[in-house]
């Protein structure tokens, strides 16, 4: 194969996987949105919180849309077998972000029929269950999924479809292997402690910024419990490999594990991004002025993921595998678009430092000074 095609198709993984690992990070919103209840005691407090996360969650429902489309491009196979085949999972993931864009957009409207209260559940709802599926759909790529591909099927005037799903499910049953779940509550407690240190960092409210950093313990212990669980698991189980000569799919022991030994760069950003997010949870607990917490732990959150999914990638690993049919598991190589569509794409992504420049830029226009509660009284566009 073309050296420039393969170093194309790494190429766009990294860039899916980049934007995989911010999705994760920004997940702050839905964790913070989970414990609207929780933390806030009183309606003034519920309304700092909802502002707070109010702000931002344009940037985590942009970059899920981001994500989708970046692998429809790069990897259309992948769009249409998981996307296609496994879309009651993907209609619920979207169905609650839907959710939460019409709970800010109506909560605060005169005449509401439904009531404040209501469009405030519907936050907390994404808050739970986008980053569990969410959580579920990733570990689906280290554990397999049910679906079948037969690309012969391409020249079939009846019926040209690729790729189908091996049971009636769609998705759903993604939730019978519980260390798909096992992952979601990882990605669930680890946004929850996100939004906790981004409540901490962005608002000024002493007495629900104590109780966020009671909550970081709460949350703490399980988060580790789950992504402990999790990652040793994988790193014991056999994994996914391509032989390098038949490009067959073959289960090797230690396949996750062994990739990354073999990368160690990977290995490198693995450890640099778990220390990260313990740095700004210690630290967020035992020192009651520190308010830099979800920086440490937000870079470090997309260090973590960014490894664990190049891991998944490369080193002829199959990134989607089957357990329906273990050959028709998706790898880099045959499941990417056309040289040409790759290279046309690459072109583009050119562009990605400025815009992720002008979102740097936004953030701190935006978050330039703490919320409190004097200023939403004088904000006439406060939810």
């Amino acid at each position: 194969m073309d050296s420039t095609y393969i170093f194309l198709q790494h190429y766009w993984w990294f860039l899916v996987s980049l934007l995989g690992a911010l999705l994760v990070f920004l997940l702050f919103v839905q964790g913070g949105n989970s414990l609207l209840f929780r933390l806030g005691q009183t309606e003034e407090e519920r309304t700092l919180i909802v502002n707070s996360t109010g702000r931002k969650w344009e940037f985590t429902f942009t970059t899920l849309v981001t994500f989708g489309g970046a692998f429809f491009a790069s990897f259309p196979l992948f769009y249409s077998t998981s996307f296609g085949g496994a879309y009651w999972l993907w209609m619920i993931i979207l169905f609650s972000f839907v959710l939460q864009a019409v709970s800010y957009e109506f909560q605060s409207k005169l005449g509401n029929l439904l009531g404040k209260r209501t469009y405030q559940y519907f936050l907390v709802i994404n808050g739970v269950v986008g980053p569990v599926l969410l959580g579920a759909a990733v570990a689906t790529f280290f554990n397999g999924s049910n679906f079948v591909v037969e690309k012969a099927n391409l020249t079939d005037d009846f019926m040209p479809v690729i790729s189908h799903w091996a049971n009636g499910w769609h998705g759903l049953d993604a939730f019978g292997d519980p260390w798909n779940l096992i992952l979601g509550m990882a990605v669930f407690f680890l946004a929850r402690l996100l939004g906790n240190m981004y409540f901490i960092n962005n608002i000024r409210n002493e007495q629900l910024v104590a109780r966020c950093r009671r909550q970081l313990i709460s949350d703490g212990v399980p988060f580790l419990f789950f992504f402990l669980a999790f990652v040793i698991r994988t790193l014991l189980k056999d994994g996914f490999a391509v032989d390098a000569q038949t490009q067959d799919i073959v289960m090797e022991p230690y396949k996750y594990f062994n990739n990354l030994v073999e990368m160690p760069y990977l290995l490198l950003l693995f450890v640099l991004g778990v220390a990260g997010v313990l740095w700004g949870l210690v630290k967020s607990i035992l020192c009651a002025s520190y308010t830099r917490g979800i920086w440490f732990a937000g870079v470090g959150t997309v260090l973590t993921v960014l490894a664990l999914l190049l891991t998944v990638g490369y080193n002829h690993t199959a990134y989607y595998p089957s357990t329906a049919d273990l050959q028709s598991s998706l790898t880099l190589a045959n499941s990417c678009s056309s040289m040409f569509t790759l290279k046309t794409m690459a072109y583009v992504s050119i562009l990605v430092p400025f815009v992720l420049a002008y979102i740097v830029y936004a953030w701190r226009a935006i978050d330039r000074k703490p919320i409190t509660a004097e200023e939403l009284k004088e904000d006439d566009h406060a939810y």
